[in-house]
């Protein structure tokens, strides 16, 4: 049976796809690609520890990308899920990343993954600042969120940082995301660890999972000339992928396309799947 709550949506059967969201979010950041997944996967998209509905955070010492995930597989240890499929977006990419490293992903689709900026680069402090403004203007607005979300116009304005077409949302939905981003009870640990200059992924030549680095072509928050190339570089054998007209959550903008990503990367990598090597007509494959 399907468990939804506001911890886990779990739901479909065949290979085990984790998805894993970015930081303030919650797990509806998947809402636009999971019917498609679900028809074809055992879907599971846990809301983060520290994250609003999600299991408290209880990893002590400095945040990292190594702490959340320890706490990640924690999680997963309790809700029975081993090797998987990992998807994840901005922060969940970083995870889905360095869970990679500790051999427990079948295979990776990270779409514009956190950490991947060059250590000791001011990318970390511009980051802090970002989310101090985000999250000072959201608590500013959520009083009038249902006003302000009610229109189309105001939608894809106020939520033109996270993506391109924010008018494409429901109004309901763009009202979680402003109110949930407000409930993290971490967001002070990871800004200062972004001022700290720490949450970066390291150790990359230890990925042995096959990695897909897909990455929206409008990125506002990780533009990609700044958060992709050391990836691109240090992950082995990794893939790249420019996901057209997309902003940095990307199931928004463009969910057949997200959905038919990592579709497309599971089945390559699923033993008996009948997936090929070739790359679908509507992806934007690198030729760097």
């Amino acid at each position: 049976m399907p468990e939804i709550s506001p911890a886990l949506y779990r739901a479909g059967s065949g290979e085990p796809v984790v998805l894993l969201h970015g930081f303030t979010g919650t797990w509806h950041h998947w809402r636009p690609v999971l019917a498609d997944l679900v028809a074809r996967y055992e879907v599971i998209a846990p809301t983060l520890s520290g994250h609003h509905g999600g299991p408290p955070f209880e990893v002590e010492g400095a945040m990292s990308v190594e702490a959340g995930a320890d706490s990640l597989e924690e999680h997963l240890d309790e809700l029975g899920v081993g090797t998987a499929h990992f998807v994840g977006n901005s922060m969940g990419g970083a995870m889905a990343i360095e869970l990679a490293k500790r051999g427990r992903a079948r295979s990776v689709v990270a779409l514009a993954p956190g950490g991947g900026w060059e250590p000791g680069h001011a990318e970390s402090q511009r980051l802090a600042k970002f989310f101090i403004r985000t999250l000072r203007l959201s608590r500013a607005a959520a009083p009038r969120a249902e006003h302000i979300m009610r229109r189309p116009g105001s939608r894809k304005l106020a939520l033109r940082d996270v993506m391109r077409r924010g008018e494409l949302v429901p109004a309901a939905d763009a009202v979680d995301l402003v109110r949930d981003s407000l409930k993290c009870t971490v967001s002070d640990r990871v800004i200062e660890a972004l001022q700290a200059g720490t949450p970066v992924l390291t150790d990359l030549d230890r990925v042995s999972a096959p990695v897909l680095l897909a990455w929206p072509q409008f990125d506002r928050i990780l533009p990609m000339p700044l958060h992709a190339p050391r990836l691109r570089r240090e992950i082995p054998g990794n893939e790249f992928r420019v996901l057209p007209g997309c902003g940095h959550v990307p199931m928004w903008d463009d969910a057949r396309l997200v959905a038919s990503t990592i579709g497309e990367w599971v089945d390559r990598h699923t033993p008996g799947a009948g997936g090929t090597d070739t790359q679908p007509d509507t992806l934007a494959a690198s030729t760097a």
